[in-house]
């Protein structure tokens, strides 16, 4: 399908990107002159395969795109640019990544498809080639993708002169239209999981300092979020060491509380082993923490956790959620958990549910085992098949529901605060979370979306609740 605008001729746009094994790199680009519509600004749209970090990177190349002047579009919307921010966490999400980029070069051979993230990353370690990219850039150098794009393509430099400036309208205020938003606060990972391939794509240990995201806080208020979630590769491991100027992780969260205008801050996800005294003391005393842990299992049987590479045992994480549940009121524990590993028998499965029986998790999100190449689990013996693991993980997905729903239920009768985050699509009722995390659909008008209201719990709903405004 050829661009309804046509606005660069394709044989001079077909530019060749190889993914070398000493470093990533990208064949230069043709600098023949094009053809452009100077009369508009030129369009740029984007996808995010992946977890709640690519997310928020995906905004901020969005951002430095739309601050240069580039009009943003859908990324169902023809475009002149489309930059894709890949995943590699599974197989699955790296056939997803490189099925998107060929198909939009397909789709849209007038465009430049722009391609970053852990997935090139890992194209870059396996030696792999996606031909149908035009422009690769290195995940580490992610946020610069506008400045590779341009150096690559000096003629979008020329169009951006002439072109009238598009008028603003994204940033972060309509992220995604939602009164959270998502704040990164570090990168890079050097726990090295047996089965993970994250810390080869994102191995440089990062914090961000706490003077910049504090700013972000601020500029994330005055746009309208009340609630900031945070996240990262690794959050438990933000503080001085990596580059945060002093404070650690506990000490960001109490300070992002203190921003006018945010009225909660929210932890995406912690290892175990960073779930630290000072930190439960942080949300024991600070009611704008949400009381919500997300901790990763992964499994319950303590053989499985050791082949894992996991620094913890059964034990310690049935320990640290007791603690965690003495400590925080009306605490939420979410988690993941991976079924099939290659070293998980049926009795090691039982474990599993065990823990799960024991903890009581508000929520849970179940993945069935995919070998990652590279990594030292993709040489285990005596792999889990798969009509095992679908048969595992329907098992557990019952076990985790009934847990969420006897975690649900214990608020019936009770009286919670919900943010209103908007209107369902189906049905015209509100909806918003409550601090730990459960999901209330309520009656109410619009002037309510973007309030912390009282609301009353009546009954239980399909994953979440149903409620009245008080």
């Amino acid at each position: 399908m050829k661009s309804e605008t046509a606005l660069i001729s394709p044989s001079t746009l077909t530019i060749s990107s190889s993914i070398e094994s000493a470093q990533l790199r990208n064949e230069s680009a043709s600098t023949e002159s094009h053809v452009f519509n100077e009369m508009r600004p030129p369009t740029a749209a984007f996808a995010t395969l992946g977890c709640k970090v690519n997310q928020y990177e995906t905004q901020r190349i969005l951002e430095r795109f739309e601050e240069r002047g580039f009009r943003i579009t859908e990324f169902n919307r023809v475009a002149d640019v489309y930059v894709i921010n890949t995943c590699s966490v599974t197989q699955a999400a790296e056939r997803k990544s490189r099925q998107l980029v060929r198909r939009l070069s397909n789709q849209n051979p007038d465009a430049v498809v722009v391609m970053t993230g852990c997935y090139a990353e890992m194209a870059r370690i396996k030696s792999e080639t996606v031909e149908e990219a035009a422009l690769i850039v290195p995940n580490p150098d992610k946020l610069s993708t506008l400045n590779h794009f341009l150096q690559a393509y000096p003629q979008f430099e020329e169009w951006l002169k002439k072109a009238p400036a598009p008028p603003t309208h994204l940033q972060p205020r309509s992220r995604h239209g939602r009164t959270r938003a998502t704040l990164k606060i570090q990168d890079g990972c050097n726990v090295y999981c047996s089965f993970c391939s994250i810390p080869y794509t994102r191995s440089q240990m990062r914090s961000r300092p706490l003077d910049e995201l504090l700013n972000e806080a601020r500029q994330l208020a005055d746009q309208g979020f009340r609630e900031l979630v945070i996240t990262g590769v690794l959050v438990g491991s933000y503080g001085e060491a990596t580059g945060s100027g002093g404070a650690d992780l506990a000490e960001l969260l109490a300070a992002l509380t203190h921003v006018p205008g945010i009225e909660r801050v929210r932890l995406s996800s912690i290892e175990p082993t960073q779930v630290t005294p000072s930190l439960l003391n942080a949300f024991a005393e600070n009611p704008k923490l949400c009381s919500h842990l997300h901790i990763p299992l992964q499994s319950g049987d303590s053989q499985v956790l050791q082949a894992m590479n996991r620094p913890y045992d059964q034990d310690f994480y049935l320990n640290l959620c007791e603690t965690a549940y003495r400590r925080i009121p009306d605490l939420a524990v979410t988690t993941d958990i991976i079924v099939g590993f290659p070293t998980e028998d049926r009795a090691a499965f039982e474990q599993t549910l065990q823990v799960v029986d024991t903890v009581g998790f508000a929520r849970a999100h179940i993945f069935r085992y995919s070998p990652r190449p590279g990594t030292p689990a993709s040489g285990f013996a005596n792999p889990v098949s798969e009509a095992e693991k679908e048969a595992r993980s329907q098992e557990l997905s019952e076990r985790c529901r009934l847990s969420q729903q006897r975690f649900i239920g214990r608020y019936i009768g009770a009286k919670l605060g919900v943010l209103v985050e908007g209107k369902e699509a189906a049905g015209g009722l509100l909806a918003g979370y409550t601090s730990n995390y459960i999901r209330v659909q309520l009656t109410g008008g619009s002037h309510l979306i973007g309030a912390v209201c009282p609301v009353h719990i009546i009954e239980p709903a399909a994953d979440g609740a149903i409620g009245e405004v008080e």
